[in-house]
């Protein structure tokens, strides 16, 4: 058997069991691309050597800088008690749609997803002001947590994202001109979530709801003052990059400075918090610059073993209609997302994919926004759904009820998604709108 096919097989047989037995996914992907380096070079320490130089090579580089600096934001954003500003301006601007306070709760989701860049920190942060609302409102428990579940993803697909980073990086492609191609299917998210709470909440409100009272005009625009601080880091951030005041990864630094600033003058941060608040952004960045590093190993086994070339030959054997083409992809891709976290999947699939994107000549930016809104549905589906679980244990709650309730919302995102797929100019029209594409 010749080496290629043997690192072949040793891959795929090493990563499918250790995901069938939940190793964890860097450990899952490492052990196996480790094995499979050791056929292709034949000694074992030459192949530890250019596996750790692989790795090496993957981290070192300028814009995964940015990943760690918004992880940081994020995390300082959390602590920093800002969910309670933005729900309260999401009420506001949303709290006089019918389910008022459950669209509250969906857009408070997209505006702390996209100032924290992360989907758990937006379930757990907006679920603990929101569900307890909710359920003295007379909602359902187990459908209030799902709306919450079903919304906090948003954040992903809306600048700035971590997830479109790691695609930037796989993919060479813009940074800025991802992140505003973002804007679009985030939108799209949140409009499908809302759209199934309004046909849904009065099978799950209770008779004796009381409703919330509205604010005032005065107390209104008191609220969105208050709420603004929150919400320019997103306008500074984005703003500086596409003025060419700075680069994405400065963006990421200067973000930590401005959250820390703003969390001190509301003194919800102490200076003695900043060391724990550091240890947590560590852990997080560490497993992702793991992956990143493993799957530097694995798309060099790949590159070897001709891998890529052999999925595009058999994709475009199986059809050479680009609609089926990208059926199949976005499926396969729905059911890698309910076992894998996006950045890994980022990681694997998409140089095995970019080439027949390419093919058939569709944006890198447009297939990344499909990519990304994608595998965002895989963390609130069973049974590695991180969002969902964040969400349940927020709730209090039991997780098959909420998986119940939680259908109609994935039914209406998934829908989504194929709108995305299939309507280049959601992606595409503000990128280049703005020069970028």
């Amino acid at each position: 058997m010749d080496p290629a096919t043997l690192a072949t097989i040793v891959l795929v047989v090493g990563i499918v069991i250790g995901l069938a037995f939940s190793v964890p996914i860097g450990i899952s992907i490492g052990v196996p691309s480790f094995l499979a380096m050791i056929v292709v070079v034949g000694d074992g320490w030459l192949a530890a050597e250019n596996s750790a130089s692989r790795m090496f090579t993957g981290i070192n580089n300028f814009t995964l800088l940015a990943i760690p600096f918004f992880v940081l934001a994020g995390v300082i954003m959390n602590k920093g008690g800002i969910a309670g500003r933005l729900v309260d301006a999401a009420k506001v601007l949303v709290g006089r749609m019918p389910a008022g306070l459950a669209q509250t709760n969906v857009a408070a989701n997209a505006m702390f997803g996209a100032v924290s860049g992360a989907a758990v920190a937006a379930a757990a942060a907006v679920g603990q002001v929101m569900h307890p609302r909710l359920v003295k409102d007379g909602y359902k428990p187990s459908w209030a947590a799902a709306v919450n579940v079903a919304s906090a993803p948003a954040g992903m697909l809306v600048p700035p994202s971590n997830t479109f980073i790691v695609f930037s990086l796989v993919s060479s492609t813009s940074i800025a001109a991802l992140f505003m191609a973002g804007v679009g299917p985030g939108l799209v998210w949140i409009v499908a979530v809302m759209v199934v709470v309004w046909f849904t909440y009065r099978s799950n409100r209770l008779a004796d709801a009381t409703e919330e009272q509205h604010p005032t005009l005065k107390q209104a625009l008191l609220v969105i003052w208050r709420a603004i601080p929150s919400l320019f880091m997103i306008f500074l951030v984005v703003g500086g990059i596409l003025i060419g005041w700075f680069t994405a990864t400065e963006s990421s630094a200067i973000a930590v400075a401005y959250c820390l600033v703003l969390s001190f003058i509301y003194r919800t941060v102490k200076v003695r918090e900043i060391p724990g608040i550091l240890i947590e952004a560590g852990r997080t960045t560490a497993i992702v610059m793991l992956l990143v590093g493993v799957s530097s190993i694995l798309s060099f086994v790949m590159s070897f073993a001709n891998i890529p070339q052999m999925i595009s030959d058999a994709l475009l054997g199986f059809t050479d209609s680009q609609t089926v083409i990208l059926i199949i992809m976005m499926i396969i891709l729905l059911a890698v997302g309910t076992f894998m976290d996006p950045t890994p999947a980022i990681l694997i699939f998409v140089p095995m994919f970019i080439g027949i994107i390419d093919q058939f000549g569709i944006d890198r930016v447009h297939f990344g926004t499909m990519i990304v809104y994608n595998l965002s549905v895989g963390v609130i589906t069973p049974p590695v759904g991180n969002v969902l679980f964040v969400g349940t244990r927020v709730a209090g709650v039991r997780l098959e009820p909420v998986i119940g309730k939680l259908l109609w919302f994935l039914l209406a995102i998934i829908l989504g998604l194929f709108v995305v797929v299939f309507v280049p100019q959601i992606s595409l029209w503000l990128p280049t709108a703005l020069g970028l594409l």
